[in-house]
């Protein structure tokens, strides 16, 4: 077995770089040119593997960032730090009354950002063509089962035709390519691993499934009920071919196969079984101006209170800048010492 390469020496910044200058580069090397910004903490479904049926306490209205708060840290980000990727997420985003003219924002800025929203697609069926003409590039969408039962136990909410509504809206209005993200529970969803990659062939959207990762609101998560990875992949060879896709994956997160030879592929995001981290590129801002360098981080560092008390813009960046350094190897979750973040899922951002 060969010992894995040593961690590049870390690289802030160019010898000859101006203090206050620069993008965001942590102690291993990697640069993160990725944002994830949550906008609320708030959700219309109560997934099992998110939060309670009863939903949780939500975030104070006043520690939730304004819109012109999180343009203004967006616009430092791709102005002054590198960023190239912007997505809204949330909770869920819809939800935010500002969602139109923040995307707007975005893609006004130069160097433009691609620029993506991940939802449950409640609502997207009215909001979809204003969206795209904002600006929005594409959509991701979580759906974890096309079975309406399913969907109402996973859920606690009866809206799979809203879900489906949505998905189709957001193909029509141009939000391209649509992908959908689903967890697998076991002896839950399980089953419905075929019938979603199914679903998605038949519409051309691209199904991604996702690893459970321990970042539910009542830390109930354990790995004898997580599907991992191989477990997806029997299901789906049960019924397709699939081959490795050859396109040079890069930071995505997403192993990705063909389908019955394609063009059509499947992705697994095998987050806990085949860690990606080494090539992580992201950066998260939380809907109450916290930055996170990773979702299972257990420390963040504020930007809402400087910038509320009159941080200019190249301070905020140096801050965020100082944030990323502390960026760790990895998440941790095979290590015994591993402890799950405080925020779950719906409050960090997707």
């Amino acid at each position: 077995m060969t010992s894995p390469s040593p961690l590049p020496d870390p690289v802030v910044r160019r010898p000859d770089a101006a203090p206050g200058s620069g993008g965001l580069v942590d102690r291993h090397g990697r640069v993160a040119t990725d944002l994830r910004v949550s906008l609320t903490d708030r959700c219309n479904l109560r997934c099992t593997y998110c939060m309670p049926p009863e939903g949780l306490d939500w975030l104070p209205k006043m520690e939730v960032l304004t819109d012109d708060e999180i343009v203004r840290l967006v616009r430092i980000g791709v102005e002054q730090l590198g960023i190239r990727e912007v997505r809204f997420t949330g909770g869920e985003p819809l939800l935010r009354p500002g969602l139109v003219g923040i995307v707007a924002a975005t893609t006004a800025l130069r160097p433009r950002p691609e620029v993506s929203l991940t939802t449950n697609a409640i609502g997207l069926s009215r909001v979809a063509p204003a969206l795209a003409a904002a600006g929005l590039d594409r959509i991701n969408c979580s759906l974890d089962t096309v079975d309406p039962a399913r969907f109402k136990q996973l859920t606690h909410r009866d809206r799979l035709d809203d879900v489906l509504a949505g998905l189709a809206a957001a193909q029509e209005a141009g939000l391209t390519p649509v992908k959908v993200n689903a967890v697998l529970l076991h002896g839950m969803n399980d089953v419905d691993a075929v019938p979603l990659l199914d679903f998605c062939l038949e519409r051309g959207y691209e199904l991604r499934f996702i690893e459970q990762m321990p970042l539910d609101a009542h830390h109930a998560w354990t790995r004898g009920r997580m599907v991992t990875a191989e477990d997806i992949l029997e299901r789906l060879s049960a019924a397709h071919t699939l081959t490795p896709d050859t396109e040079e994956r890069g930071s995505a997160p997403a192993e990705r196969w063909l389908v019955d030879g394609g063009p059509a592929t499947v992705g697994v995001i095998a987050s806990v079984t085949r860690s990606f981290c080494g090539t992580c590129d992201r950066t998260r801002l939380t809907a109450d101006g916290q930055i996170r360098n990773c979702l299972f981080a257990r420390e963040e560092s504020d930007l809402r209170t400087p910038m509320r008390d009159g941080a200019s813009d190249a301070e905020l960046a140096d801050r965020w800048r100082i944030a990323t350094l502390a960026k760790l190897p990895g998440h941790g979750i095979d290590d015994p010492s591993f402890l799950q973040p405080s925020r779950p899922m719906s409050a960090i951002g997707g």
